[in-house]
């Protein structure tokens, strides 16, 4: 865990809002998310349409030049029925040229006609020239594209026999009506669904804006901010996107407020407690400065040694706080074994017990051999640190002559964590206020040790890890039991 120092813009709360980085000189700006989203979704449907529109016009000409393809074999059927032979034994049309041209009259088109043996091609009646299009020599019909006097025509061939003699009647037309009438498909099918897309890409342009209303709202409330403003951003919950951003954002803002107030916090506590010491550390050394004997300084200097120890232990408790409160955001569980941090505990104080009189031991850390592991929690390593020394450096310093840590199993298979001193205990009205920062109680105020943050820490890591603390009595003749649950 660490304290993470504030922004450069926390310092200065007053300083204007800064503007965001722009655009290198020449570089391109990015794209709008508005455009973005039109362009998604425009050509998409703009190529769909696109394609859409050529299928629907080749299915459309397809069935287009059949119907006009059978009409000229209606024709050509009309002419092939009027042939017979003749007096002379020759093939002939009956009909007139007047009777011809009011079959094959079109009030648009330039119509072609002839009629030819199949076998020499010799001409019976019609347009020299005019030969049947491409196709299977035996069919009885052909139809397709040929060219005449440098025209492209559209044609078909009936084979007709009359007398045992096969001739071939072919009508051709020129594809003037046909392209028309592909040109009118096309302008009728292109212009409605042009107007109609151009309409679609203007309603989603202003539906696209309207929705992105409270984004870029947000985006000017967060901008005319100043960087010490770190309360919740109003977010209209417009989107479910949004208000996710929105409660995020928020959520992010609660993170660092709390981490600017644990700072700010600490820095007053240390320049409000610190003040004290250093200023009688400051009056022992003038002191000593003042007097020429050894014995003096060497005296002055053994408080000067104290009043230092005792500085630095608040200053250590201080930050144990301020990284308390950030260990919200940052705080990482794992798998530890309590009885390897209690028989650490017990052995980093061991010297300072001794020192002072105290008989400080462990119980139930012993398993039976092959047994699986009974203490492993999922916890912080260094949470569960903090609280083991300062449960032990408050019972060095106002418990009785023992102290022992426990671990022990609740009924409901948590892990009991105690620390148990035979001082001279807690009363029970005040026990809940020395859970609080800055409270002591009599023993405290009357040996002038601590600052009243010790059992604060312990209370805050156990939040932090979910465990229930609580104090009791160690026994019927007093001392005091501090004990913590673990979660199952």
């Amino acid at each position: 865990m660490r304290i993470s120092a504030l922004p450069d813009d926390a310092a200065a709360p007053d300083a204007p809002p800064r503007e965001a980085p722009a655009a290198h000189a020449g570089e391109a700006p990015p794209p709008t998310l508005r455009s973005r989203v039109l362009r998604h979704v425009m050509l998409p449907l703009a190529l769909t349409w696109f394609v859409g529109t050529l299928v629907a016009l080749w299915v459309a000409n397809h069935f287009t030049e059949q119907a006009f393809d059978r009409a000229m074999l209606d024709d050509a059927t009309a002419l092939a029925s009027s042939l017979h032979t003749g007096e002379d034994g020759r093939i002939v049309l009956s009909l007139t040229p007047r009777e011809v041209t009011a079959v094959l009259f079109d009030q648009t088109e330039s119509v072609h006609y002839a009629v030819v043996r199949t076998a020499d091609g010799g001409l019976i009646a019609g347009q020299a020239g005019l030969h049947a299009p491409a196709g299977a020599a035996d069919a009885d019909s052909r139809i397709g594209d040929i060219r005449y006097s440098g025209q492209a025509l559209r044609a078909v061939s009936l084979r007709q026999v009359v007398d045992g003699t096969a001739c071939d009647v072919i009508v051709a037309e020129t594809t003037r009506t046909r392209s028309a009438l592909l040109g009118r498909l096309l302008l009728f099918a292109t212009l409605p669904q042009t107007a109609l897309m151009l309409l679609l890409a203007l309603w989603l342009w202003h539906g696209v804006a309207r929705d992105l209303a409270p984004l870029d709202a947000l985006r000017r409330a967060l901008k005319a901010r100043s960087a010490s403003d770190l309360a919740p951003v109003p977010v209209a919950h417009t989107t479910l996107e949004l208000q996710h951003l929105g409660d995020a954002m928020n959520a992010l803002f609660a993170r660092l407020d709390r981490s600017a107030r644990a700072q700010r916090e600490f820095a007053g506590s240390v320049a409000h407690e610190l003040r004290t010491p250093l200023a009688g550390i400051r009056a022992l050394a003038n002191y000593g400065l003042t007097h020429a004997d050894p014995a003096v300084w060497k005296e002055q200097l053994r408080r000067i040694v104290a009043s230092e120890s005792r500085a630095s232990h608040l200053v250590d408790q201080l930050l144990a706080l301020a990284l308390a409160d950030e260990a919200d955001t940052v705080l990482q569980r794992e798998r530890i074994a309590l009885d390897d941090l209690v028989r650490q505990t017990v052995l980093r104080h061991l010297a300072r017990a001794d020192a002072h009189g105290v008989d400080l031991g462990a119980r139930g850390l012993d398993e039976p051999a092959g047994a699986a592991p009974r203490w492993t929690v999922m916890a912080n390593t260094a949470l569960v640190e903090g609280i083991l020394d300062n449960l032990v450096d408050n019972a060095l310093r106002y418990g009785g002559k023992t102290i022992t840590l426990e671990l022990s199993m609740a009924p409901d298979g948590r892990r009991v964590l105690c620390a148990v001193d035979d001082g001279p205990g807690i009363p029970e009205s005040t026990r809940q206020n020395l859970m609080q920062r800055w409270s002591q109680g009599a023993d405290g105020r009357r040996l002038g040790q601590g600052a009243g943050l010790g059992l604060a820490i312990v209370a805050r890591y156990a939040q932090l890890l979910g465990a229930q603390l609580r104090l009791a009595p160690a026994s019927a003749e007093g001392g005091l039991r501090v004990s913590m649950a673990f979660p199952a």
